[in-house]
């Protein structure tokens, strides 16, 4: 894997961003953090107020293990290691309406799935067998996909959005401007910061009415083997190679690439690990089932965030925010203006794609684009057997021919 190209921590002298002797590194709380750290929002909020609004879901249940996965992350890695929602197991449960027993189970089972992957080194020896140009092929598909959602917000707003979304060309303006806002002043200004706290503004200003304190209600879901059945089958097969590939590879990959020794912590394993516990937690309490992200972690680091004070700092707001306005966060979540989540997640998606700029040779780019073109045009899964495909006939044919 190469060398990071990125200096030393602009919060940390360079001899403390690692320790010869395993001591963790310093954690920075300053305003480069708190941008980086809200730089992810454009993942989280749309699929946890779908899941709040649609599937019915607590909104304390669904912050608050986010929020606590976010604070363990900060303090086990000591990076900005991202927390987000299952994507594919989120956009299926959203557009089958399916109900929180359902979804709990789906945790339950990823969280079991991941945590024996994780504990047994079994991802970890898996993951020898993806070369980097697969690996940058996944982030390729990310990277994409963070575009093609960043589109969907402000031309096909989700449904839950609806009663706030603005007309079509008004919304893709002012997410044109938030980009070039983004890219111009990332480097100068926390800009994230600014973007995020006008939008919760507006967000408070135009639900006033629907404010209310308090947590909402925690319930044990029930979980039976018909859920069992239909999570396993609707949500978590078609969740776990997307899983593997880029919450635990991926992001591994692109913590290494970014911070250098920085980032012996997180390993696949390791990440694998935290998934599988956090999902357990969330299926226990009928929550958001999370994950890592490649992309998340881009999009963390692009606006400030060096070292795990970032995670801590925004994993510390959502478990407020869930605790104190949770029986009236599924109103104010739905009136957060979306092309600024738009801005974040699209800015996000171009710099992720970057990651490709280490790829020297003809035959790794055509790797990594052929597996970036099919994940984004069928699916991941598929993507990386075509990726694996390309990379390992032609090495292993040789060997198989008689002498």
């Amino acid at each position: 894997m190469s060398a990071t190209r990125e200096r030393p921590s602009r919060h940390l002298p360079a001899a403390e961003t690692h320790s010869a002797d395993g001591a963790l590194a310093p954690l920075a709380l300053d305003r480069a953090e708190a941008a980086g750290a809200v730089a992810d929002l454009g993942v989280m909020l749309p699929i946890a107020a779908a899941l709040i609004v649609v599937n019915g879901l607590s909104a304390t249940a669904v912050l608050l293990p986010a929020g606590l996965l976010y604070i363990t992350v900060g303090l086990i890695y000591r990076l900005p290691v991202p927390v987000q929602p299952l994507k594919a197991f989120g956009a299926i449960a959203i557009a089958h309406g399916l109900g929180p027993d359902t979804i709990a189970a789906g945790a339950l089972l990823m969280g079991s799935i991941f945590l024996v992957l994780g504990r047994t080194g079994l991802l970890d020896r898996a993951a020898r067998v993806f070369p980097r140009p697969l690996i940058r092929g996944v982030q390729l598909t990310v990277g994409l996909l963070f575009l093609e959602i960043a589109w969907g917000l402000v031309t096909d707003p989700p449904e839950a959005f609806a009663a706030h979304a603005l007309p079509t060309a008004t919304a893709l303006l002012a997410a044109a401007v938030a980009v070039a806002a983004l890219l111009a002043l990332r480097r100068r200004l926390p800009i994230s910061l600014v973007l995020v706290g006008a939008g919760t503004l507006v967000m408070l200003a135009t639900a006033s009415g629907s404010i209310a304190a308090g947590p909402s209600a925690l319930t044990i879901p029930d979980v039976d083997a018909a859920a069992l059945l239909t999570a396993l089958t609707v949500l978590v097969l078609p969740q776990v190679p997307l899983s593997f590939a880029n919450s635990c590879l991926a992001t591994a990959d692109a913590a290494r690439v970014y911070f250098g020794p920085a980032a012996r912590r997180v390993t696949p394993g390791r990440l694998a690990t935290t998934l599988g516990v956090a999902n357990l937690a969330a299926g226990a309490v009928g929550g958001m089932p999370c994950c890592h992200g490649a992309g998340g972690m881009t999009a963390h680091r692009t606006f400030g965030a060096r070292t795990g004070g970032a995670p801590i700092m925004i994993g510390t707001v959502l478990v407020v925010v869930a605790l104190a306005l949770g029986a009236g966060l599924g109103a104010l979540l739905t009136a957060f203006p979306l092309p600024i989540l738009a801005g974040l997640l699209a800015v996000a998606g171009l710099l992720h794609i970057g990651l490709l700029r280490d790829l020297t040779d003809p035959k790794s780019w055509l790797v990594a684009l052929v597996v970036g073109a099919l994940g984004l045009a069928t699916n991941l899964t598929v993507g990386l057997a075509a990726g694996l495909v390309l990379w390992w006939l032609p090495r292993v044919l040789p060997r198989l021919r008689p002498a």
